[in-house]
């Protein structure tokens, strides 16, 4: 990582990026981006696969090296490796085969000679009823716990998180949400990357949308949606007579399953689907959310 301008950088900060960029032959995977994370947020990387969030996430970690950029780290000290202050949980992590979830936690507190932190972390990560139970039997969230509990093995100042709730239940999901959250209340510096715009909502206090390599919107999911939408989003099923109704409306978008449309006065706009006889039995309607930001930026819905 190259150094940066000390003096630009706010030294409560916990990261600070500036004009990171990174290329594979011809694909500029991350493309310019700058920004900054405070000391104790959630910091959010949001953006469908192949956005730029994991390359990103990746050369913060430390795991590979920008084509160019500076990245520093002005809460950690200078003297030490910052391997030694983070906690990573991959997307995809390995678990030695044949081993209890207890046998894990050792073998790992070990490493880096903070037994002492187990049976905090027990509790914190909800993993009494299965510590005797072989890592490979485990469900889809209790591994999540498990490997959370091993990112934080050793205390760190900064946890990264790529896509930590990814294949999960609805329910195995808010639960994570809530672990997340009650680490963050412990002074915990969190980045973590998600295409689940949810998630985004709930855990983060700023986030950097991403699309090809860019960042395209910035800042806390509230101040967003105030920015970029007024008044409420009416959804429609994408009958024959509603699609007929909106062609060439320069206000409608059309998604996988519905046409919407923004609007200021929902009276308004329900009153003239009523005179030019569009059914509207199974209308929704709903406050924007990020979702619809990232349509309304990208023109191309999150998980297309």
């Amino acid at each position: 990582m190259k150094a940066s301008n000390a003096g630009a950088v706010d030294p409560n900060s916990a990261i600070f990026v500036s004009n990171l960029k990174k290329s594979y032959a011809l694909l500029n995977a991350v493309n310019a981006i700058s920004f900054e994370v405070k000391k104790g947020s959630c910091f959010g990387l949001l953006g469908p696969n192949g956005a730029g969030k994991t390359t990103t996430l990746e050369m913060l970690e430390g795991l590979i090296i920008p084509d160019s950029g500076f990245i520093e780290f002005p809460c950690l000290p200078k003297n030490k490796s910052i391997q030694q202050h983070i906690g990573i949980q991959f997307q995809e992590t390995a678990l030695q085969d044949f081993i209890r979830v207890e046998e894990s936690l050792e073998m790992f507190a070990d490493l880096y000679g903070s037994r002492n932190k187990i049976e905090e972390l027990i509790q914190q990560c909800h993993l009494q009823d299965f510590l005797h139970q072989d890592t490979k039997k485990l469900s889809g969230g209790q591994r999540q716990r498990l490997l959370l509990a091993l990112a934080l093995i050793h205390d760190p100042e900064i946890l990264f998180l790529d896509e930590p709730t990814t294949g999960l239940d609805p329910q195995s999901r808010r639960n994570f949400w809530n672990l997340i959250k009650s680490i963050k209340e412990t002074g915990t510096t969190i980045v973590l990357t998600t295409h689940y715009m949810d998630e985004a909502e709930f855990l983060c206090d700023d986030i950097a949308i991403m699309d090809q390599g860019k960042i395209i919107a910035r800042g806390s999911p509230e101040a967003l949606l105030s920015e970029h939408f007024k008044g409420a989003v009416i959804r429609l099923p994408k009958t024959p007579e509603v699609l007929q109704h909106f062609n060439n409306n320069q206000r409608a978008k059309e998604t996988e399953l519905f046409i919407e449309l923004f609007t200021d006065s929902i009276e308004t706009e329900i009153k003239q689907l009523i005179q030019h006889n569009v059914s509207i039995d199974k209308i929704k309607i709903d406050n924007p959310n990020l979702d619809d930001l990232f349509l309304k930026l990208t023109g191309h819905e999150l998980r297309s």
